[in-house]
């Protein structure tokens, strides 16, 4: 059965990068080798990147990305609808929002509820964008995704009428790029690149408020200066409204500049063998609906220290220490404990891999395109 699935990524930053990137490159590709029929039609910014290039897969790039934050609203919204029906596809696919201007059958991608709580310092504007897409666009969605039981459910509170028509498939896992194999010299040109050798604490995502990059900062503190010179802290990702200057500044106020190494964001060819040579990554996130992250060091054989939140527990199911971040006092006998204890770090290493073998982008992609198959069918036979 033939299906034109249009998708737009305009939705992301060109300047910063998140995992959403990452998805639906891996969607797409894995979509082509696995559905004959599938036909795409891609809407991407100018100067956004976008690998994928088959017969099947048509990218137009007339609108702006979302570093042209109302530009690119207004193209989403009502220019992009239009061009995807004149251009023959039979649904939009989008992230976190119906378009005002519904020309197509949409499928919805949630991958964030962070709105919902004030907390999460999203910004006056945004919050009261998505706040209002939930009142009057998200009803609007035809078929529904996400990637956990926990977002899920979260969902289901909200709008317990989308029920039939949710959808709950988890992330994907690139696993020929994360893995424990380590290629000749790769720890030496690892630390000529970023200065310190294998032992570190990784921390590794843009400086998101919730992502509570301070509440590591604070527990790192506490550790003794021969755990720290022995296990510097490196910190991976892009400002978000000055909250990477804000952590910078809380290091040298708390005396462990020199323990802490800002990297800002890295290629991708980096971020597996910044993994690998991890003593641990840690997440201290007070809001996830999967942590990516996490599936990624686990596939590396690097233990994980995430937040004490359901998802959190979901996503690992056991093969992780687990710790109150707003506790900072935990979070350095968690720090430590790790550091000190081979055994639990071992004990990890073997359970996080075995998790994370449980998570592909075969699956990713069988499960959703099954459910968009299965919504054209219903509704080519209506």
């Amino acid at each position: 059965m033939p299906i034109k699935i249009a998708l737009s990524i305009l939705c992301e930053n060109p300047q910063r990068k998140t995992g959403i990137t990452t998805a639906y490159h891996e969607f797409v590709a894995r979509s082509l080798k696995l559905y004959s029929d599938l036909r795409w039609l891609i809407f991407a910014g100018p100067n956004q990147e976008w690998h994928v290039h088959d017969p099947r897969v048509e990218v137009v790039r007339d609108f702006p990305a979302n570093d042209q934050l109302k530009r690119r609203l207004l193209a989403d919204h009502f220019q992009v609808p239009a061009v995807a029906r004149a251009r023959g596809a039979d649904m939009m696919l989008s992230t976190g929002f119906v378009p005002v201007r519904k020309c197509l059958p949409t499928v919805m991608h949630v991958l964030s509820l962070q709105h919902l709580d004030q907390s999460n310092k999203l910004g006056a504007v945004r919050t009261f964008y998505r706040r209002w897409m939930m009142r009057y666009s998200w009803p609007k969605a035809d078929l529904v995704i996400t990637n956990s039981r926990f977002a899920a459910a979260q969902i289901l509170s909200v709008f317990p009428q989308f029920k039939n028509h949710l959808l709950q498939a988890y992330e994907g896992l690139q696993h020929e790029q994360f893995h424990t194999a380590v290629a000749p010299g790769e720890a030496e040109r690892l630390k000529d690149s970023i200065g310190v050798g294998p032992g570190y604490f990784l921390w590794l995502s843009n400086f998101y408020a919730y992502k509570q990059a301070d509440r590591l900062l604070a527990g790192y503190a506490l550790l003794d200066a021969q755990t720290r010179r022995r296990h510097p802290l490196v910190m991976v990702g892009a400002d978000w409204e000055g909250h990477l200057l804000a952590c910078q500044d809380q290091a040298r106020a708390s005396g462990i500049a020199d323990d802490v190494k800002f990297l800002g964001w890295v290629g991708d060819e980096q971020l597996a063998p910044l993994y690998r040579h991890a003593l641990a990554h840690c997440l201290p996130s007070r809001e996830e609906t999967f942590g990516r992250t996490v599936i990624e060091s686990m596939a590396c054989g690097t233990p994980v220290i995430v937040n004490d939140i359901p998802i959190m527990h979901e996503v690992t199911e056991g093969q992780a220490l687990i710790v109150d971040f707003n506790q900072a006092a935990q979070v350095a006998q968690a720090l430590k404990r790790m550091a000190g204890d081979a055994a639990l770090r071992t004990r990890f290493r073997e359970g996080g891999l075995a998790r994370a073998q449980q998570f592909s982008f075969e699956k990713f992609t069988s499960e959703r395109i099954g459910a968009i198959e299965r919504f054209v069918s219903a509704r080519r036979a209506a």
